[in-house]
């Protein structure tokens, strides 16, 4: 709730998957500070429908996961990950791979809590960049952190100067 608070004052919106718990947090955080609040819904079967702090004409329900995951690489300008299941993941490397193919312009990528993520960021290394599946510059492509300032820092210092124009959808989709 304090990063989306956060990022609202800096003037970004917010777009999470619209259901409950930490993308309920991350909608109601939005709607504290008056900002944007986007959510993407998807139909599941065993999840609640969407979190009441989607503003109503943002609210946009998908039955499929790929076509929410176009959403958001399309609209979103930096990605908070949160502590997540499989769904969390696919979008995660989806992002990762898109930026590091170049398919689509970069944006920050954030893992949001180290004690979570260490465990995957270990595999990376020891794994995947052992075996030369991915470059050790591939580690560059996120931030990892516990601190909601070094978040909001993080992005602001991405879109500073020059960068500033990349404020919008990402159009090398189409």
């Amino acid at each position: 709730m304090e990063i989306a608070r956060r990022l609202i004052q800096e003037g970004y919106g917010i777009i999470t998957g619209g259901g409950p718990g930490i993308m309920e947090a991350g909608n109601k955080g939005a709607t504290m500070q008056n900002g944007v609040s986007v959510g993407l819904n998807i139909d599941l079967p065993f999840e609640q429908g969407n979190n009441s702090f989607i503003d109503p004409d943002k609210n946009l329900n998908h039955r499929y996961f790929f076509v929410r995951k176009v959403m958001f690489v399309k609209y979103a300008q930096g990605f908070v990950v949160m502590p997540g299941g499989f769904g969390t993941l696919d979008e995660l490397f989806e992002v990762l791979t898109l930026i590091q193919t170049n398919k689509i312009t970069p944006v920050p990528v954030i893992l949001f809590g180290k004690k979570y993520w260490q465990g995957l960021c270990d595999w990376i290394v020891d794994t995947l960049i052992d075996e030369g599946k991915v470059s050790a510059s591939d580690m560059d492509l996120f931030l990892i952190t516990d601190d909601v300032e070094e978040t909001v820092h993080y992005i602001n210092e991405f879109y500073s100067g020059e960068k500033s124009k990349d404020l919008r959808p990402n159009y090398e989709l189409e």
